[in-house]
């Protein structure tokens, strides 16, 4: 009886796909060339020349029959899938998780489909993701990539493969990236906790190999020196990102042990700012203390509602991670044949400061 009801499912299942409209179909009702159909129901009628008379019909047949595209037979004419890769260190962040639906949204807008994976900053993973999208025949891939992953990128560039790097970069490659004002946006933050008195302000940071965890270090020790301060080694404490959630306890335990005296805190990301008032509360210590950190979550308002952010602007990250890589597809896309180089775009944004008293 089971294998009776399989057979009966596969031969319903052929059936369906059998009765599915296909552009023949359509092309032989119309009396006109697939060719024609194909380039209405792809968006190219105007380019191609067919009247607006026409394309309305194709259009209201092809809405009156269902009709679906058959997405690989299309890329396998064209070249391209209308999908976009996107892989992100962590999904579970709040900020790559807002950055992922402004990326998802605009491609929609642009006609374009997403499809996610989450590295864990782990460079054998995210091979494994940039293989499977590419073997999915994506159009192109915006990454946010761990250091190691520099061979990986340079591969892709040297095919010519659309490629956008988000929050983090290699200054080495010849690659299109987005990033923050860095540097200058911990200057800013550092400065203003001096401006407010402090004078053993602690740096709290993760992922120190990444330019860009560099530049903010590099910022806030130009606030310190500038303001006749000393950069104070007892006073930075590096939590390794792999259960930062359990070492930046100890990282907090010794840096209350060496400079019990210390007036503020300056974290390079959300997250450790996060991590850092649970352990406040865990160990009952009333946080009366100056804090600064790149990137804010909604609950900082609660439970620290004095600390001064450097808001990243996630929108135009997406925005303009979409316009770079739909560009760069467009310009592949132009020369089918040809491994043409793609000129990088490179782009800084500025934060947008909020200082809290």
């Amino acid at each position: 009886m089971h294998l009776q009801l399989s057979f009966l499912s596969l031969q319903l299942n052929r059936l369906s796909n059998c009765m599915r409209p296909s552009l023949k179909d359509i092309a032989k009702e119309l009396n006109l060339s697939k060719t024609t159909v194909s380039w209405v129901l792809s968006g190219r009628a105007q380019q191609k020349g067919i009247s607006e008379a026409t394309a309305k019909k194709v259009i209201e047949y092809a809405v009156q029959l269902n009709y679906q595209p058959n997405l690989i037979a299309r890329s396998l004419n064209t070249g391209i899938t209308k999908t976009i890769g996107l892989i992100l260190p962590s999904i579970s962040d709040s900020f790559y998780s807002e950055v992922a639906r402004e990326i998802e949204a605009d491609a929609r807008n642009k006609g374009y489909s997403l499809m996610i994976g989450s590295s864990e900053s782990d460079i054998d993973r995210e091979d494994e993701i940039i293989r499977l999208f590419k073997s999915k025949v994506v159009d192109g891939i915006i990454i946010a990539p761990t250091k190691r992953s520099k061979i990986e990128i340079q591969r892709l560039l040297d095919e010519s493969y659309p490629l956008v790097t988000i929050d983090r970069y290699f200054p080495e490659l010849d690659a299109s990236y987005i990033i923050i004002n860095n540097r200058d946006s911990s200057y800013m933050l550092t400065k203003h906790l001096i401006r407010k008195g402090c004078k053993k302000i602690a740096l709290l940071t993760t992922n120190s190999y990444l330019t860009t965890m560099t530049q903010r270090r590099e910022g806030f020790d130009d606030a310190i020196r500038e303001s006749k301060q000393v950069v104070v080694s007892k006073l930075y404490g590096e939590v390794n990102f792999v259960d930062y959630e359990k070492n930046i306890y100890k990282v907090l335990d010794d840096i209350f042990r060496e400079a019990p005296d210390v007036d503020g805190f300056f974290f390079t990301t959300h997250i450790l700012a996060l991590e850092a008032f649970q352990y406040f509360h865990d160990k009952g210590i009333k946080p009366n203390y100056e804090f600064a950190s790149i990137h804010e979550v909604p609950i900082f308002k609660v439970v620290a509602p004095r600390i001064n952010v450097a808001r990243m602007p996630i929108e135009e990250i997406g925005k303009n991670a979409v316009k770079i890589l739909i560009d760069q597809i467009d310009t592949v896309k132009k020369y089918p044949t040809k491994r043409k180089k793609i000129e990088p775009k490179q782009l800084v944004l500025s934060c947008s400061l909020e200082f809290r008293s």
